[in-house]
């Protein structure tokens, strides 16, 4: 099934297809978008530290914690799962051992990027990436080490903050004739910029749509005008989703109960059946009620 899912992915991208990938960052929100024809999920490194540690991206998650999280998110859905891999969490024996544990676990591809370590959220600010020719030789062991040419390697830039543009498109350069499927340079700050990435870097390119982030988000439409054929929403939904839950608590506590409550809940028996309680009620019907 697995080899299955990526071919198709990789067909996608390579027929030029282009794909809005929605965040997840847990089962629920894994659940709730595999549910929506989406040509695939984006796990974010972001959101699983915030929602499974409760902590900050910045390079405080194991592989560990992150390739389990792979693991469980991609067994629980049906449609294709890009996970955010970091900086492959050390060196370049690392990287090979974390390829080919992402691909092992369900993922269809891994996003690879240049910080160092230890790396931080690319819409935050001091982030420092390493020499150019250890990224180079990081996409190439990445490229060398998956057991499928249909599992796909993104290799991500964050030059662009602390070296300008021009170095961010030149490692995005790089990054390609490495053998990356997909180049995501990280943070430009305008369209313009969004725009000279995408003439000078020959590969399918990512945009990282961050409500609030350093770059403009930009309709479907304006993306691939430009030239982008996926963009990633990681932020969206833990977003919404952290607002919602504040406001859940906020009326709690001023009310002390839930009449009244403005913010809209998903059904109970709709949600149950979400998590799979519908195979439960079914099982229970055929064995043990017999």
């Amino acid at each position: 099934m697995n080899a299955k899912k990526r071919k198709e992915f990789a067909d996608r991208l390579r027929q030029g297809e282009y794909m809005t990938l929605p965040g997840v960052f847990d089962l629920i929100s894994a659940r709730v978008a595999d549910r929506m024809a989406f040509p695939g999920l984006y796990m974010t490194g972001y959101g699983v530290a915030a929602s499974s540690l409760g902590l900050p991206d910045a390079g405080l998650a194991s592989y560990a914690e992150m390739v389990n999280c792979v693991a469980k998110i991609a067994q629980g859905t049906l449609t294709p799962l890009i996970a955010d891999g970091d900086t492959g969490y050390g060196g370049l024996l690392n990287v090979e051992h974390t390829v080919r544990g992402y691909e092992r676990a369900g993922a269809v591809a891994i996003q690879l990027e240049d910080q160092e370590l230890p790396k931080k959220c690319g819409h935050t600010p001091d982030r420092r990436v390493i020499p150019i020719e250890d990224m180079v030789a990081k996409i190439k062991v990445a490229v060398a080490s998956r057991e499928s040419d249909d599992f796909l390697v993104i290799g991500r830039t964050d030059a662009r903050s602390q070296h300008g543009l021009a170095e961010a498109i030149r490692r995005g350069q790089a990054i390609a004739q490495a053998g990356a499927d997909v180049v995501f340079v990280e943070a430009p700050e305008s369209i313009k910029e969004m725009t000279q990435i995408c003439r000078q870097i020959d590969r399918p390119l990512m945009a990282n749509m961050v409500e609030g982030g350093n770059t403009p988000v930009l309709s479907a439409q304006q993306l691939q005008e430009i030239g982008y054929q996926m963009a990633i929403f990681p932020g969206t939904a833990f977003l919404a989703a952290g607002k919602a839950v504040e406001s859940v608590y906020m009326h709690l506590k001023e009310t002390g109960s839930s009449p009244g409550l403005k913010t809209p809940l998903y059904d109970f028996t709709g949600f149950s059946k979400l998590m799979g309680f519908d195979k439960v009620w079914a099982f229970e019907k055929k064995w043990l009620d017999q």
